[in-house]
């Protein structure tokens, strides 16, 4: 019972996955906007496991820019042009040119093996899987989407690759290249073992929505990788307690987490983009912040060889005082997927940022 002159103190231990450590270029700004070339791995807004960790934040403590209005999103692994307005006037204005499809966007990537000449058409319908894990596929049942691709080069293993989606469904890109049987090199959910021998060339999946989901998470599980899907080992052992799963396109009993937000793309409707955000990025979650209480015991890492990683590779956070787990500092390859918003093209502007190292023609990994 508490008496007169006790104290109590409450400590809620809590850590966000890692990013990468490269900073936030800002290519253009003035009294409407602010465009920035996001690094991978950062998600633009706070969401599930994120909130220092992200665009927004990074911006408004490193740059003083706050209360800046988000135009158009980026997968969380996705780098290149992102755009933010600085009043509600300029974000309504250019959210009427997206619903309009006036913006022009393009992507350049890199793919698995020789991607043809000539310029490919691609009109498959993608279908969500799970807004959860942020995993789609095409379907029949899916949304009508088209993205063009055309190859600009080619080293003898990998392409180089421009993308022009004409439409803005979630992984658009990611999808339709791994339909074509050219995902790109190190997607972490379009280019995995899970997906079959195929790796879901053609849209052969040999497996249910829920199978797949579980083969996803149980493949990065022992790469020790779940952070890229925005899960913990945490989360999946509060999972196993919640017997009671719906429809597989929208949680598994694999995985029921609040994982980020990667279904974001340019130029989704507004409000197919403010209903993924309720659905797949609460701000806040209580049961987020229960699974990451639970964290009690050390957690010993592998390398993606399965050998014991080095001790040089795992430690504690040296500015957490409750801090009592180990954790392994991912590699920066491990924090970067090649694929990026090269250009962002409106009736009244055009913003472009510089090729990746990744994408140069005589690049070699």
């Amino acid at each position: 019972l508490l008496q007169n002159n006790d104290f109590l103190r409450n400590t809620v231990h809590r850590h966000e996955p890692p990013v990468t450590a490269q900073p936030i270029q800002i290519l253009a700004e003035n009294d409407e906007v602010v465009v920035v070339d996001k690094p991978s791995s950062l998600p633009v807004h706070p969401c599930g496991r994120f909130r220092h960790n992200t665009v927004i934040f990074i911006l408004g403590k490193e740059h003083d820019l706050k209360e800046l209005h988000t135009i158009h999103r980026l997968d969380r692994m996705t780098s290149g042009v992102l755009m933010f307005a600085k009043t509600t006037e300029v974000s309504k204005r250019i959210d009427e040119q997206v619903r309009e499809r006036q913006l022009e966007k393009e992507y350049v990537c890199r793919v698995v093996g020789e991607f043809p000449e000539h310029e490919v058409v691609c009109e498959e319908p993608i279908l969500v899987v799970s807004y959860k894990v942020g995993v789609c596929r095409v379907d029949p049942k899916g949304k009508c989407c088209k993205t063009i691709f055309q190859r600009l080069s080619y080293n003898g293993k990998t392409s180089v690759v421009k993308c022009l989606p004409r439409t803005g469904r979630t992984h658009q890109i990611r999808v339709h290249l791994q339909y074509l049987g050219h995902p790109i090199v190190n997607d972490p959910i379009y280019n995995m073992e899970a997906w079959g021998p195929g790796r879901g060339k053609g849209g052969k999946i040999d497996k249910t929505d829920e199978e797949l989901l579980k083969a996803l998470v149980e493949e990065h599980r022992s790469k020790q990788s779940l952070d890229i899907l925005g899960i913990s080992e945490e989360d999946l052992n509060s999972s196993a307690e919640n017997t009671d799963c719906g429809n597989s396109g929208d949680c598994t009993k694999a995985a029921q987490a609040d994982p980020v937000n990667e279904n974001s793309c340019p130029a989704e409707d507004a409000k197919d983009a403010e209903r993924k955000d309720v659905a797949a990025c609460p701000l806040s979650s209580d049961s987020s912040l229960e699974t990451l209480e639970k964290s009690r015991e050390l957690i010993s890492w592998e390398n993606r060889d399965g050998q014991t990683g080095e001790k040089s590779s795992e430690e504690k956070d040296p500015l957490c005082v409750e801090c009592k787990i180990t954790r392994r500092d991912p590699s920066p390859k491990e924090l970067v997927m090649y694929l990026h918003a090269l250009r962002y093209k409106g009736a009244e502007f055009e913003y472009c940022s510089k090729m990746p190292e990744w994408a140069m023609e005589d690049w070699e990994e």
